[in-house]
């Protein structure tokens, strides 16, 4: 309201004046305001009617007919739950750790020691291990590498990739953990991820085997080109491909068993049992493996346990266990069918015609081809008595192996 005053109007004049424009522009609100408290307290339930805002002086706020507060501020945003989830929410408990405030409180012994874990560990993980990691038994493992570094001791997989597991599979991206248990011990191998390896080297007999197991649950399943046994688009995915032990001596399978690797990756299995609270799929195979999760909360998580597919044990109910399929059907329950597993490690690119063929085809003509593929693998592996070894038989001392052939053992004890 504008009040207009010439210079020649007298004081109480103004007051006046004030007073009464004062006293007009209050009654139509406290008009409005009446009207409004009295619809409310009669009828709680109705909204808020345009008339009872007729007032011009506020017409241009005025809620659209029939409107109500999430016309004027927008409907409030759903919250993620049940199938709807899509993404997976960082930890608090990672968003609120200070890696600095704690590297800071560490002795200068400590830092040394732990230098790699600070500078190539997840901070997903490092927020959940850094009291593992302070704790004598793993400083008593890291003096130990250190003094095998010292005596030019060459130890797999190179040290920037001890760790890659924690950052090509962030905490709070976990889907499925696959249990492996010793890296591979020759060169251009190993490289931080169970069962997977470097190219140009070959995919070893227990990926093959496990190739064979996806194209069971998926024919469409190819192989990648090169017999190649790269697994980082699985870690990438979601896939946690941990092995029990971190390092090895070259050529010297088990030689940094029992050394301290095994507590930390435990911790690390209870951390996902703990965080990741809507549950996620285990694939435990082998003895070793099973007894890694003999105390998760299989109403939580999903359990799916086998042989190992190592050719000394494959043959016993690994190839046929369905456990890429079963994987996925538990997550699309779980989670909703976007959040499955993509088990392709072939660009559409690269992929063949023939894949499509391989899809349409039945699922006999599928086992059979798959027969074949394994037999060709066992005949490749499972010579260690002859005179003559293929190159494949550089993995045939990997603990995989050993494992597998212990499994046996006890299994023809029973």
């Amino acid at each position: 309201m504008l009040l207009l005053l010439s210079p020649y109007t007298h004081l109480p004049n103004i007051h006046a004046a004030t007073h009464q424009a004062h006293r007009s522009f209050r009654l139509p609100i406290d008009s409005c305001l009446h009207s409004y408290n009295r619809h409310t307290m009669a009828s709680p339930s109705l909204k808020r009617s345009a008339g009872d805002l007729a007032n011009p002086a506020v017409e241009s706020k005025r809620p659209k007919t029939n409107g109500s507060i999430t016309s004027f501020f927008g409907a409030p945003k759903p919250k993620e739950n049940g199938a709807a989830t899509t993404k997976s929410a960082v930890p608090s408990s990672v968003s609120s750790f200070n890696k600095q405030k704690w590297v800071a409180t560490l002795t200068p012994e400590q830092k040394e020691l732990l230098r790699l874990e600070i500078d190539t560990m997840d901070e997903s993980w490092l927020a959940h291990l850094k009291e593992e990691l302070i704790k004598p038994e793993f400083l008593a493992l890291k003096r130990f590498l250190q003094k095998e570094k010292q005596m030019g001791v060459k130890v797999f997989p190179p040290e920037e990739d001890i760790y890659s597991w924690s950052r090509h599979t962030p905490l709070h991206k976990v889907k499925v953990v696959v249990i492996g248990q010793d890296p591979y011990h020759n060169y251009n191998q190993a490289h931080g991820l169970a069962f997977s390896v470097r190219p140009p080297t070959a995919a070893p007999p227990s990926l093959v085997n496990i190739y064979a197991s996806i194209k069971n649950d998926y024919p469409s399943f190819v192989p990648p080109p090169n017999k190649g046994g790269l697994l980082i688009p699985w870690a990438e995915r979601g896939v946690l491909l941990l092995n029990t032990c971190l390092t090895v001596r070259a050529h010297q399978a088990a030689s940094h068993s029992n050394k301290g690797w095994e507590r930390l990756t435990q911790k690390a299995i209870d951390v996902v049992t703990r965080v990741r609270t809507r549950g996620v799929v285990f694939l435990a195979w082998g003895t070793p493996a099973g007894k890694r999760i003999t105390g998760i909360n299989r109403d939580r998580h999903c359990i799916l346990q086998s042989v190992h597919p190592s050719p000394l044990s494959a043959h016993r109910g690994f190839l046929n266990n369905q456990h890429f399929k079963k994987c996925n059907d538990w997550l699309a329950e779980r989670y909703g069918p976007d959040e499955i597993i993509d088990w392709s490690l072939v660009s559409k690119q690269e992929a063949s015609p023939a894949s499509a063929v391989v899809q349409s085809s039945s699922v006999t003509v599928n086992q059979s081809t798959q027969q074949a593929v394994t037999e060709s693998a066992n005949k490749r592996t499972v010579t260690t008595k002859s005179s003559t070894l293929p190159q494949e038989a550089e993995f045939e001392e990997d603990l995989d192996a050993l494992e597998a052939l212990a499994a046996l053992e006890n299994s023809q004890e029973s």
